[in-house]
């Protein structure tokens, strides 16, 4: 059911679409800028009509709040993806690439193929799963688009409870607090006891190949 007191807005993209007779997948990713850990990314289509209130850019969301949606959004989506690259895969090919790929892999995971992918950002370059399928990025779409912003707190959830388990894993870095950004206890840390298997060791380790830009939706 959709909520009467939904922010129109939000659905204003994939309604736009939807009227194509496109099924839409939103796109986001979470963890590209901390110096350990996986680049997350998750994508979800949901049926026309249906709204979560509450569903917002996940980094304008308490801990508490975020996991609760999760829940929400797992229940009521008609697919969710998600898609992970590690630490290694990150210093082999950098950061954007990456990030692509495990946008991709989160495509491949869905189970159904969209008609349409709305990504969070201003470029994106689809892999095999997403050949295809045609895209528009938005930037600051997990602020704007439903389904993008549903996709950033699928991501973001999935990655923290990740780095939650490297905690138990690697103990004395703090990765449960801070996720592997690079706080000043972090990098305190990393001084005092070096690396460990999932820091990143550069995000320069290959150049990035040109990307491909869509048509932006701001």
């Amino acid at each position: 059911m959709i909520s009467d007191h939904r922010p129109a807005s939000l659905m204003n993209v994939e309604d736009s679409l939807r009227l194509r007779g496109l099924r839409v997948a939103g796109i986001d990713e979470a963890g590209r800028g901390p110096l350990a850990g996986p680049v997350v990314a998750a994508a979800v289509i949901f049926q026309e009509g249906t709204f979560i209130p509450g569903v917002d850019d996940s980094k304008k969301l308490t801990p508490r709040a975020r996991a609760g949606l999760f829940d929400l959004i797992m229940s009521r989506a008609l697919a969710v993806g998600i898609g992970s690259v590690d630490n290694t895969v990150i210093d082999e090919i950098n950061i954007l690439n990456a990030t692509f790929l495990a946008m991709d892999r989160a495509v491949g995971s869905l189970g159904l193929r969209p008609g349409h992918l709305i990504v969070d950002g201003n470029l994106f370059r689809p892999g095999a799963a997403a050949s295809g399928i045609p895209f528009s990025t938005v930037i600051g779409g997990d602020g704007e688009c439903f389904s993008i912003a549903a996709a950033s707190i699928l991501a973001k959830v999935t990655r923290d409870r990740l780095m939650e388990e490297f905690e138990e894993v690697y103990p004395g870095y703090g990765f449960a607090r801070h996720k592997g950004y690079g706080t000043a206890d972090h990098r305190a840390a990393i001084f005092r006891l070096g690396f460990c298997p999932i820091h990143r060791r550069s995000f320069h380790a290959a150049p990035p190949s040109p990307p491909v830009f869509a048509d932006r939706l701001e």
